[in-house]
């Protein structure tokens, strides 16, 4: 599944096996995203994580900054 651009915001949604798969997982995205200054809006039911990426620097927008954390979480999976 690729990441949609909808409503100025990246979204994507995830599935795993089961909800210790999950939280791994955004444990991996939290240190890419610290690292980056850039933290995303998430939701986390057992094994699946919906995840919406925007600027709010630039106006709550899509920005190349957005891209590239995307890049960075796709890496992840």
């Amino acid at each position: 599944m690729e990441w949609i651009e909808e409503n100025n915001r990246l979204k994507k949604n995830f599935k795993f096996t089961n909800f210790s798969e999950a939280f791994a997982f955004m444990t991996r995205v939290a240190l890419i995203a610290e690292k980056m200054d850039h933290h995303p809006y998430w939701v986390n039911v057992y094994n699946s994580v919906s995840i919406e990426l925007s600027t709010h620097d630039a106006g709550d927008v899509v920005t190349e900054k957005d891209r590239e954390l995307a890049k960075g979480i796709d890496l992840l999976v």
